[in-house]
């Protein structure tokens, strides 16, 4: 039997690592949400689209190709995964997220690459939107203190501890607000404050809960 994880949260709550970490101890794929709209936001920015030129965004995104390989995010064939992580991109994501056209190609083309299939996927609106039914569902934060400290120490960007304090505490508020799959958790979901947790902690609180739950 196939099943589904959804694993939502703000940015730096180490959705991303800790999904990583799950899919390989379980034995199941997955899908990293949010790398998809970095790549989409990096078309864009290429391209010089800005959040205002709505014709525009429309016309290019049947032009957008994302595929995954051993853990390297693809836009059009080319390996953009060091790319989606610079600050000129965590600074547009949001509005690109936002906007209803991409997140409805995006949202469609998540759930036919985890169609019939076991997976993992972390994101802002996995459990409220895109699987609303997922067996297993998790909503990891944290201090926007700690999680701007977890970017710094990843090498990640160049701000300052402060500033990327500043730069999270907005897209928190931005994310949460957008009229558009905003950030949210789904009422079914565990939440989980990491913010005095390790990797380690976090995955194995997860894996308690799954195995109180045992749904599948």
């Amino acid at each position: 039997m196939t099943y589904i994880i959804a694993l939502d949260g703000p940015s730096g709550s180490g959705k991303s690592t800790i999904a990583q970490e799950l899919s390989d101890r379980l034995g199941i794929e997955y899908l990293n949400t949010g790398s998809m709209y970095r790549a989409v936001t990096k078309y864009f920015l290429d391209r010089n689209i800005k959040e205002s030129d709505l014709d525009k965004i429309v016309e290019n995104l049947g032009n957008i190709q994302i595929n995954f390989n051993e853990g390297a995010i693809f836009l059009n064939g080319e390996d953009v995964s060091k790319e989606i992580r610079s600050d000129l991109v965590t600074k547009n994501v949001s509005w690109v997220s936002a906007n209803k056209n991409v997140r409805e190609k995006l949202v469609d083309m998540q759930r036919q690459i985890a169609q019939n299939t076991s997976f993992i996927l972390d994101g802002r609106d996995i459990g409220t939107v895109v699987f609303p039914n997922a067996n297993y569902k998790f909503f990891l934060t944290a201090s926007p203190r700690i999680r701007a400290l977890r970017r710094f120490d990843q090498n990640e960007s160049d701000l300052s501890i402060d500033e990327l304090e500043k730069s999270i505490i907005k897209r928190d508020e931005y994310d949460s607000n957008r009229e558009t799959s905003p950030l949210k958790k789904a009422e079914d979901a565990h939440l989980i404050d990491n913010s005095d947790l390790n990797i380690e902690e976090t995955i194995d609180a997860i894996l308690a809960i799954m195995d109180r739950e045992d749904v599948i």
